[in-house]
């Protein structure tokens, strides 16, 4: 396993990320596989970090200092803000909630996804609501052609699969 520090180009945030090997890195973004967390950009580069250099074992550890609050960097201030587990947790939970109840009135339309958005925008079918897969270069023609699509906040199983 490798891990890279990544910066996006779009909005400047920083992410760490894990791979097998720096081919697969190469590899997955090549695919346009790697996307930003913060933004869904896939616009990103490898950022400079520090190497991981162990501690020589004859060498005592000094003990951190800790640091005052004027010290304390705002992106770990900003941190201190997050909801807790519990909070988080009841968070995603009303999302899912909210996201299912908006499934409900949707068609799973599978990888048709992007030839029957095409279709109801052509008006050569009626509209409504659908979801289904299609790739990010798909989705990308799709808005360029003024197609409005949106991923899915969370993943969701496929009607009449098994699990």
């Amino acid at each position: 396993m490798i891990v890279f520090d990544l910066a996006c180009k779009k909005a400047g945030h920083i992410f760490e990320i894990w791979f097998g090997s720096s081919s697969d890195y190469e590899n997955q973004k090549a695919r346009g596989l790697v996307m930003c967390p913060y933004c869904g950009s896939t616009d990103v580069d490898k950022a400079v970090m520090a190497p991981n250099v162990a501690a020589k074992g004859n060498r005592r550890s000094d003990p951190v200092p800790v640091p005052t609050q004027e010290a304390v960097p705002s992106a770990v201030a900003a941190a201190a803000n997050l909801p807790s587990p519990e909070q988080f947790k009841a968070m995603v939970s009303k999302l899912a909630e909210v996201q299912a109840k908006m499934l409900e009135g949707s068609d799973y339309v599978g990888s048709r996804f992007a030839d029957e958005a095409r279709s109801m925008h052509l008006g050569e079918q009626d509209a409504r609501p659908i979801h289904g897969q299609t790739s990010a270069e798909e989705a990308k023609a799709l808005i360029e052609e003024g197609i409005p699509v949106a991923p899915l906040l969370l993943p969701v199983r496929p009607p009449n699969s098994e699990n």
